[in-house]
């Protein structure tokens, strides 16, 4: 197990790579620094390994495909994941991993909304998009994150470990967010100062596609995790359709005594039952969630105890050499 394990994933880095990992080494010269190369076609890896980096491949493209392998390989008591691109300053991981390691967060989040974002990102939409996010997210799940969309963090042992990794592509971030603030894990934020791309290196996030993608994970996150509020409001719209269109019918019925638009009515009548339906499936499907959270906590408790185990392990092993 690594005490600090500084996780890269990297696509076609070549130009920044170099100096991502050097500046890392000056900021945090006790951490294993792993670059985890996702196909890259230029020389990303053997720049990275020159430098001194663990140098590892991830054939399936896609970040989430990435940091699904780098979770999975890596064994640390504090894990630093950052962007090859050198957008983001190796100067403030030593506050995020002093977090991790004696304020017990279990994930430590960049925050570049705070400073200097909106004025270094020259694409306007990538902006809004990060703005819509960060509102959306802390409405729906009643949190204080400032920035959803961040590279640049930090994690706890018990954290990687149980994060399960569903995303395939830039909307990783976005689930992480919400599985921390759902899973009632410590969150901090550092603020830190962004700076846009060097000139030739270019981001690999299509705005549009990409953004439709973070907009559907939360949805589906929000059904996983909130389950009686995503039905409940299924159930609200469904209703009010049926009242709505049912409202006629009755005046009808009640000026000339007869029911003359039966279709009206039968489906008005179907689509109560819908929403009659949906709020009493998120009602059961809530009671599974709080039992997945009580499984969660069972697991979490576990794993802690892992990592003391090895961290003991660790300390008598160096003790006798």
């Amino acid at each position: 197990m690594d005490k600090i394990a500084v996780l890269i994933p990297c696509y076609n880095e070549e130009k920044t790579i170099k100096k991502v990992i050097e500046d890392t080494k000056k900021s945090l010269p006790e951490a294993v620094i792993y670059v985890y190369n996702n196909n890259s076609s230029d020389r990303t890896a053997e720049i990275a390994s020159a430098a001194g980096a663990v140098v590892r491949n991830e054939y399936m493209q896609g970040k989430g495909n990435v940091i699904r392998r780098m979770f999975r390989e890596i064994e640390a008591q504090c894990y630093v994941m950052v962007d090859g691109d050198d957008t983001y300053p190796m100067e403030s991981a030593p506050e995020m991993v002093q977090k991790v390691l004696e304020h017990n967060a279990d994930m430590v989040v960049g925050d570049r909304l705070s400073s200097t974002y909106f004025t270094e990102n020259k694409r306007p939409f990538h902006n809004f998009g990060n703005s819509l996010v960060r509102s959306s997210i802390n409405k729906l799940f009643d949190c204080d994150v400032r920035d959803i969309m961040t590279g640049y963090r930090a994690f706890s042992y018990e954290f990687v470990k149980t994060f399960p990794v569903l995303s395939k592509g830039f909307e990783i971030e976005t689930e992480m967010t919400i599985h921390a603030v759902s899973n009632n894990m410590q969150i901090e934020n550092v603020v830190i100062e962004y700076r846009d791309r060097p000139e030739g290196s270019e981001s690999k996030l299509n705005t549009y596609a990409d953004g439709f993608k973070v907009i559907r994970t939360i949805s589906r996150l929000y059904r996983d995790y909130k389950p009686l509020g995503f039905f409940s409001a299924m159930a609200v719209v469904l209703a009010f359709l049926a009242i709505f269109f049912i409202i006629p019918v009755f005046f009808e019925y009640w000026e000339t005594g007869e029911v003359r638009r039966f279709p009206t009515l039968i489906v008005c009548g179907f689509t109560m039952i819908a929403a009659l339906q949906a709020f009493f499936n998120g009602l059961t499907l809530q009671n599974m969630a709080i039992n997945n959270r009580r499984t969660f906590e069972m697991q979490l408790n576990g794993l802690h105890r892992k990592k003391m185990s090895l961290i003991t392990k660790i300390n008598d092993e160096s003790d006798i050499d």
